[in-house]
């Protein structure tokens, strides 16, 4: 709940919320045996920090995707407010433009799907991981068996057997 105070201002969420939303669930399942991708997470030195204190990484993969292609697929995402239901207008646009398929009420966009927003998370995004690709390259030798960056352009529906097939090959 705290976390989409931010959210929906179009902000990141601050490290110590992220920190304690995600390590109290990942350390517990760790401790039972199970496995974990972590999408997202860490997105700072503070929370890689608090990653390695607690678990070991054995993989890490770095996604680089243009702004321009983020902020249209993100931007194209619009909402039925009531039962929860999203259209993307790049790939599952509603029947009718602007309207839920089920009940013809008007679809809405998140504050935080507005290009302006986009926009402005991805700047303080890149300022805060940049230093989080150094930091895995100069591990990648002693700690994590590899650090695998994937550069993706193009199209939602162009990018799922590109990006698989890269992702099994290396």
């Amino acid at each position: 709940i705290e976390a989409k105070k931010y959210m929906d201002e179009g902000c990141l969420v601050p490290d110590q919320i992220m920190i304690q939303m995600v390590m109290g669930d990942a350390v517990e399942a760790v401790e039972k045996g199970q496995s974990l991708l972590l999408d997202g997470f860490p997105r700072t030195m503070e929370q890689a920090v608090a990653l390695d204190k607690n678990l070991d990484v054995d993989l890490v993969i770095n996604l680089c995707i243009p702004n321009e292609t983020i902020i249209e697929r993100i931007s194209d995402r619009w909402i039925h407010s009531a039962s929860g239901r999203v259209y993307n207008y790049s790939y599952k646009p509603p029947k009718v433009k602007g309207l839920d398929d089920e009940t013809g009420e008007p679809l809405v966009q998140r504050e935080d799907d507005k290009p302006e927003s986009v926009l402005k998370r991805l700047q303080k995004y890149e300022m805060a991981t940049a230093p989080l690709v150094k930091y895995y390259e100069e591990k990648g030798g002693k700690d994590i068996s590899s650090l695998l960056i994937v550069l993706s352009v193009g199209k939602a529906k162009s990018l799922t057997t590109p990006t698989r097939a890269c992702l099994t090959c290396q």
